[in-house]
């Protein structure tokens, strides 16, 4: 299967749209023609050949003309799964270069200068024997040639590049070139670790000097993993090649830095946010994975019940107010508030966001990243953001009492207010907010509501083990001995999960939606005990009745429960 450009619409001549955007002139198409005559070759090719044009610009103008994805060849990782699919000779005699394999919806990247070539379209399907989907995009011809001969005849397993490693010298100047680099294995290295993290579904990568080793941990669903230790002569080179891809400056090596990366793997763009930070053994590097795919969630997958969504659809509906979102770093704050906004997310609103930083680029919504506006605070940004019109504001956190007030000011002028903050619980935000110098009587009737949540991995389905629990179980679930023994499941380990036992994270939350009963009570300053009477007359469910009830639907493990929530707190 194979993208094509619609029957219906006729692809307009490549000299026509070149020549219309101003490209080229009339002259330099006609003596291309008269080339193309003579030569026999393609009209792109013999324009790139003139110098009438560069490739990136007739990539682009092929795109319009076939109505296909572009990809930038100088912007990814090589695939060593892919590469395996399509034999050197293939890629080189029929110019095409196999960029990416997902192994799960087996569909197969590849990049064309010529994608309407319906011959070496049927020759790579039938190479493929009808078991890949081919999704093509495309490239200059000048790029695809250059990416065959850089990335194919190399060794691009971790195993196999760390024992090249360890026979080989490391030449520095190759980790800088942009030339003939693939053919130093410490850029290869960096490539792979890269892709493998990603492929793992990490969420950070740590590179973490010691006296005598380098050791590489992946933070997997929540919890860091050991994946390599490498000998400490070579994390110098390490350096270079990380701090290189990510624009920060080499020679400083005791100041932290910042910095970023955008790659082409697995098929998508995916940006890691490089951070540097100097420690007794070296710089410690963390690379944070922005994975659009992943990171953008409906707000129909977040995994609340039916009764909890409605609750929250219901909050998201009022238009002025504030809406907070409470949990430790690390719980999933910004993945459930970006799902909101993309569900709010229309043509008919403003929407704008203060974030430090700005971790996923969203389309029509005006993002300021405070990581960068060093004359900028939130409490300066909202009250530069006010003038901007906005209907719903996106505030990254509110850390101190100048920005919850400003925070609850355009909650207060008509606008519907997102923003974050570190509390325990739910209704643990109330007090938070007091004890940041607002007063109850502006509280109550401003704010909308406020959901707390955690994450819990969820338990491997392929291997996860069912048994009875013990008394001292029961207990801790609520469940007395009058009611049927539930069946309970725990983690065991297999290839699928990677011996782990879980496989992915699922959100507990509790969700609160204010009423006059509730601020009423916060008007008059009511402890958090009163706080939580009403509104479990009112239904609230708490954060532990959340996790029990994925214990009891065999969802996670009673352990990996009582590790991230307070069951005794029922």
């Amino acid at each position: 299967m194979t993208t094509a450009p619609s029957s219906t619409t006729k692809p307009r001549r490549l000299g026509d749209i070149l020549r219309e955007r101003g490209l080229i002139s009339d002259d330099q198409l006609r003596i291309a023609l008269l080339e193309q005559q003579r030569q026999g070759k393609p009209l792109g090719k013999v324009l790139v050949e003139l110098g009438f044009v560069s490739d990136a610009i007739l990539r682009e103008a092929l795109s319009e003309n076939l109505g296909q994805e572009t990809i930038e060849l100088t912007k990814i990782v090589a695939d060593r799964n892919a590469l395996k699919l399509i034999p050197h000779e293939f890629a080189k005699r029929h110019t095409l270069y196999p960029v990416s394999w997902d192994a799960h919806t087996r569909l197969l990247t590849v990049a064309m200068a010529n994608p309407n070539n319906v011959v070496v379209l049927d020759q790579l399907s039938a190479l493929l024997r009808g078991e890949a989907k081919l999704d093509i995009r495309i490239a200059a011809e000048g790029d695809v040639a250059r990416a065959i001969d850089q990335y194919y005849g190399y060794e691009l397993s971790i195993d196999g590049i760390l024992n090249e490693i360890e026979t080989g010298e490391i030449d520095y100047q190759s980790l800088v070139a942009t030339g003939d680099e693939y053919s130093q294995p410490i850029v290869r290295l960096i490539d792979a670790l890269l892709s493998d993290a990603v492929q793992r579904r990490a969420s950070d990568i740590h590179f973490e000097p010691e006296a005598g080793f380098v050791r590489i941990r992946y933070r997997i669903d929540g919890v860091l993993r050991q994946i390599r230790a490498l000998h400490h002569k070579y994390w110098p080179a390490m350096v270079v090649r990380l701090k290189v891809l990510s624009d920060m400056n080499i020679a400083e090596n005791r100041a932290p830095q910042d910095g970023r990366i955008s790659i082409f793997l697995q098929g998508r763009q995916i940006d890691f946010r490089v951070a540097a930070q100097p420690t007794t053994h070296g710089e410690n590097i963390v690379l944070r994975i922005l994975d659009r795919q992943r990171g953008l969630v409906p707000l129909d997958q977040l995994g609340l019940p039916p009764a909890q969504l409605d609750t929250l659809q219901l909050m998201m509906a009022r238009p002025e107010g504030i809406i907070l979102v409470t949990g430790p770093t690390g719980s999933g704050k910004t993945t459930t508030l970006y799902s909101v906004l993309n569900a709010l997310n229309s043509e008919q609103v403003n929407i704008m966001t203060l974030e430090d930083p700005v971790e996923y680029p969203l389309n029509m919504i005006r993002q300021t990243n405070l990581a960068e506006g060093v004359k900028m605070d939130f409490a300066s940004g909202i009250r530069s953001m006010m003038r901007q019109d906005p209907d719903i504001i996106l505030v990254g956190e509110i850390r101190d009492g100048e920005t919850a007030e400003m925070a609850l000011r355009a909650a207060m002028t008509g606008h519907q207010v997102y923003t974050t903050l570190h509390t325990n619980s739910a209704l643990g935000a109330i007090p938070r907010l007091l004890d940041l110098g607002l007063k109850p009587d502006i509280l109550a009737g401003n704010i909308i509501g406020v959901l707390a949540q955690r994450l819990v991995r969820k338990l491997c389905v392929h291997c996860r083990q069912p048994y009875q629990p013990s008394s001292a179980q029961l207990a801790l679930l609520g469940v007395d001995a009058t009611q049927p023994v539930p069946t309970l499941y725990e983690a065991v380990g297999c290839e699928h999960c990677e011996w782990q036992g879980y496989q992915g994270r699922v959100a507990l939350m509790e969700i609160i939606r204010m009423n006059d009963a509730l601020d009423e009570l916060i008007a008059r300053h009511a402890t958090l005990r009163e706080l939580t009477r009403m509104a479990r007359q009112q239904g609230m469910h708490m954060l532990a009745e959340d996790a029990i009830r994925r214990v009891l639907d065999g969802t996670t493990a009673l352990e990996e429960a009582a590790r991230v929530v307070d069951l005794t707190s029922l």
